[in-house]
């Protein structure tokens, strides 16, 4: 093969990734493109937004700077087994795409991985079943180590998902981003927005 080919090789795949990545992303993404527009937020205090100032919340900052209204179905104190029993509230608004930030209050309370995930999954499959997008944000699954990500990184991977690790990366070792040792201030929900933001714009397009 001469240089030019080559050359005009390389070209034609870097025109064609971005298409074909289009293309197939619907194949990778359970329910792809989303049934409706309609976005509900599901999760415990980190949805809800404690510690932030009015309108500085993650869910805020992400309907403001993408222009799309989200229903915010947060409740602080929320583990993921009072997360199934909250699922028809979620489901009563016909979401085209869920997102769902859930865990913490299990880790805090200690209660095992395995019925965790185990509810996590029922979560999903619950809203999958419904036809929406499920959005999935992970977090940290203790204090001296992660012992969640590999869990969430299956989750993400059996249910297709689109897939935030850790949306407090960075975030809790830093006091000026935290209000208290659990949850971000303002700066930090920002930040949360940017990682959200970056994932949501692809589901929506």
């Amino acid at each position: 093969m001469s240089t030019r080919q080559v050359a005009f090789l390389g070209f034609a795949i870097l025109i064609l990734a971005p298409i074909l990545y289009l293309v197939f992303r619907g194949d990778r993404i359970t329910n792809y493109p989303p049934k409706n527009q309609t976005i509900v937020a599901f999760g415990d205090s980190l949805v809800e937004g404690v510690g932030s100032t009015a309108g500085n919340d993650f869910v805020s900052v992400v309907e403001r700077t993408l222009g799309v209204s989200i229903a915010n179905k947060g409740k602080s104190g929320d583990t993921t087994a009072n997360g199934i029993a909250r699922v028809d509230e979620v489901l009563a608004e016909d979401p085209g795409i869920v997102i769902v930030l859930l865990g913490g209050n299990d880790a805090l309370r200690r209660i095992s991985k395995q019925e965790t995930f185990a509810n996590l999954g029922t979560i999903i499959e619950r809203f999958q079943s419904a036809g929406a997008v499920v959005v999935l944000l992970g977090v940290r699954g203790g204090i001296l180590g992660d012992g969640y990500a590999n869990e969430f990184e299956a989750l993400a991977e059996t249910y297709h998902m689109p897939y935030v690790s850790n949306v407090l990366e960075g975030l809790i070792t830093n006091p000026k981003l935290m209000s208290d040792g659990i949850h971000p201030n303002d700066q930090g929900y920002a930040i949360v927005a940017e990682r959200v933001i970056e994932i949501l714009q692809e589901v929506l397009r």
